[in-house]
């Protein structure tokens, strides 16, 4: 070795030569060395090599945070998937109408970590009847044309099966006093069945950004086509 003094001490120096990748795929360490590189070279020096790899760098980070965020997406559409499969199975289990309503502000609510669950029905009935208040506060009954212009808000615009956003003023309908504190909600509408008035299975949040607009809603159109078919065959 010549005269010149090391600047790297003789353990380290040795690793680095056998081991070269430890630095290929350090990347703050490769980049603090193209840096020295191009100090070295002076600024009229353009070196198109490390331009190269900046731009490959961003690209492996968009490409790293697309990966994380795919990844992210499929355990929240997971989770999602088994929750309603579980509040379908529990939804199935009652053998009375009865316990059916009692089922969907008890346990189904909790599966489904909502706040509030309400089920409107259109009927000429007045909610005041004691066969009606013996079902519990989770039915509501309204008047013909009430599920439709709720889920409208007044405006000719076409109602789709399901319905996510902010509540509004007219949520004390539906919620009565724990109006004052849910925040968003999902609109489901449900098919009876021929000859029968619309109904509307509506969940309810305390927290205002739960249900988004910009939300997917296939799940929670599957858990009310179950429903409405579970209803059916209780009118029956």
């Amino acid at each position: 070795m010549s005269s010149e003094k090391a600047l790297i001490e003789g353990d380290l120096r040795d690793k680095i030569i056998s081991e070269p990748e430890i630095i290929l795929e350090d990347r703050d360490l490769m980049r603090a060395l193209i840096a020295a590189n191009e100090r070295s070279m002076g600024g009229n020096i353009v070196d198109l090599r490390g331009i190269a790899m900046e731009r490959l760098e961003a690209r492996l980070d968009r490409l790293e945070d697309t990966h994380r965020n795919v990844i992210a997406a499929a355990y929240e559409n997971l989770a999602g998937t088994n929750q309603i499969h579980r509040a379908v199975l529990k939804m199935l289990d009652p053998a009375e109408f009865e316990g059916f309503l009692q089922n969907l502000a008890g346990e189904i609510s909790e599966i489904l970590r909502v706040d509030a669950l309400r089920l409107v029905l259109e009927s000429a009935v007045s909610g005041d009847d004691p066969a009606v208040k013996r079902l519990g506060e989770v039915l509501t009954v309204a008047e013909p044309g009430f599920v439709l212009g709720y889920l409208a808000r007044g405006r000719n615009i076409p109602v789709r099966q399901v319905t996510l956003r902010q509540v509004h003023p007219d949520s004390g309908v539906i919620y009565g006093d724990g109006a004052d504190w849910i925040r968003s909600e999902a609109c489901i509408l449900l098919d009876l069945g021929t000859g029968r008035l619309p109904g509307m299975l509506v969940l309810g949040a305390e927290d205002p950004h739960h249900f988004k607009p910009t939300h997917g809603t296939d799940l929670l159109g599957f858990f009310g086509g179950v429903f409405e078919r579970a209803m059916r065959r209780w009118l029956s």
